[in-house]
């Protein structure tokens, strides 16, 4: 019996803004961002969308592309580092939107009694929650499971982060009819806590902010979605977990050279180009080639041989990073949707071809694995229709783009949106203080 990915959905936010404007508006030449970078649009939630109804959006999609029977779903598992609680899981938000829209077909609470949870690694989470809903249908191979990668990728303006952001959500059907991908039982991982990546709670105190309630403590935690990073030590980090957990892999399969015969290499992309970047190393350990020095690493990077092998293994998993950005959780994801639709597209035949993932969260860890394509993929694919739904978005300008950022708009930009949005937050209720309301619009 083989286990794995049975069918796939995706949700990116409908706005986006061009990365050419956000670099002339920096002071950054746009080449180094779309040439240097291979970033071209920047995916932007509206006023009313968060990580909830991007999942939402992505398990609607699922359900009805694929004409699923809510019921037959025994656990909806979220990776996500954006929850909006520290304690509700966004899951439940999520679930219940679809649950209240699918109410007429499947009748009331149709999610009743599936099992619900959010899952948090950095980028990494929904990977983790692959790899436990794989478990979970290997022990109860007549039961579902849907994973949920959802997140949105906010810096502070201005900062080294700002051209990386972006948002949207994939989720994935997992059983034992794994009509898109077999996934095999073999992890490679490695793990170690640093301080690459994360989002602290920030200290103020109750005397240095203005009109604070009386009731309030004397120490303010404050939660905000921008990270504390250090972007050169965290793709060290990424490159140094990646090569642990390659290792790793290599040593409980057995496999010398597992790259050479995967058809695709399937990276977390905090930006496009950064899959093959960090590749040179592992690449040049296959090979033989000396990688000490920065001059070594660059001969390595601009080789014909290792440009060959980019352009047949990386490059067309790149291409929906380009034009939505860093997706977190969900990014890997896309990237598999990435590489897929455009095999799909081109018609080529990829039944029984393997494909390696190199999944990374900070703080830090990294999952490697692999999965073998089905012969029923083009029927899974075939629903997607990626590039041409990234074409019907609508861009914002660049004023648009910062007041989004502040949160100083009250009325969403896309008068023509259609779908899940927060109607409410409760502010007066003191037990229900910061309840979160969503509706289906359209």
């Amino acid at each position: 019996m083989t286990f794995g990915i049975e069918a796939a959905s995706y949700y990116v936010p409908s706005l986006y803004l061009e990365i050419r404007d956000l670099a002339e508006k920096r002071g950054i030449e746009p080449a180094k961002l779309e040439k240097g970078l291979g970033l071209h649009k920047m995916g932007f939630p509206d006023v009313h969308e968060d990580a909830a109804t991007f999942a939402a959006e992505a398990l609607l999609k699922l359900v009805t592309d694929y004409n699923l029977n809510p019921k037959e779903i025994s656990r909806i598992y979220l990776g996500t580092e954006s929850a909006l609680d520290a304690a509700k899981p966004t899951a439940s938000y999520a679930v219940q939107m679809v649950e209240k829209l699918l109410e007429a077909e499947f009748g009331d609470r149709c999610f009743k009694n599936c099992d619900v949870v959010d899952m948090t690694f950095a980028c990494i989470g929904a990977v983790d929650a692959l790899h436990n809903s794989l478990d979970f249908v290997r022990v109860n191979p007549d039961k579902k499971a849907v994973v949920i990668a959802s997140d949105y990728a906010k810096y502070e303006l201005a900062s080294s982060g700002e051209y990386t952001q972006g948002g949207g959500a994939v989720a994935v059907l997992i059983s034992s009819k794994p009509d898109l991908m077999e996934i095999e039982n073999n992890w490679g991982i490695a793990t170690e806590s640093v301080f690459d990546f994360f989002k602290p709670r920030r200290y103020f105190k109750k005397e240095n902010l203005t009109n604070a309630p009386e009731n309030f403590p004397e120490k303010i935690e404050v939660f905000t979605d921008e990270p504390v990073f250090d972007g050169q030590y965290s793709n060290q980090c990424y490159q140094d977990r990646i090569r642990e957990a390659y290792n790793h892999y290599k040593e409980i399969t057995g496999k010398n050279k597992p790259s050479e015969t995967w058809k695709y290499l399937i990276f977390h992309l905090p930006y496009a180009f950064h899959g093959k970047r960090v590749f040179t190393e592992i690449y040049s350990m296959e090979n033989g080639l000396s990688y000490k020095t920065p001059e070594e690493q660059k001969s390595v990077a601009k080789s014909e041989d290792y440009t060959q092998f980019i352009n047949n293994k990386i490059e067309k998993s790149q291409r929906a990073s380009s034009e939505i950005g860093n997706m977190y959780t969900a990014s890997i994801f896309m990237a598999l949707l990435s590489a897929l639709q455009t095999s799909f597209n081109e018609n080529e035949e990829l039944a029984g071809q393997e494909i390696g993932f190199f999944g990374y969260g900070s703080g830090s860890k990294s999952k490697v694995f692999a999965g073998k394509i089905s012969e029923n993929w083009k029927n899974v694919a075939a629903k997607w229709d990626l590039f041409e739904g990234l074409k019907n978005r609508t861009a914002i300008d660049f004023e648009t783009y910062e007041k989004l950022h502040r949160r100083q708009l009250e009325n969403s930009v896309n008068k023509n949106y259609k779908g899940f949005g927060l109607h409410s937050v409760e502010l007066e209720n003191q037990v229900l203080k910061g309840a979160r309301y969503y509706v289906y619009q359209g």
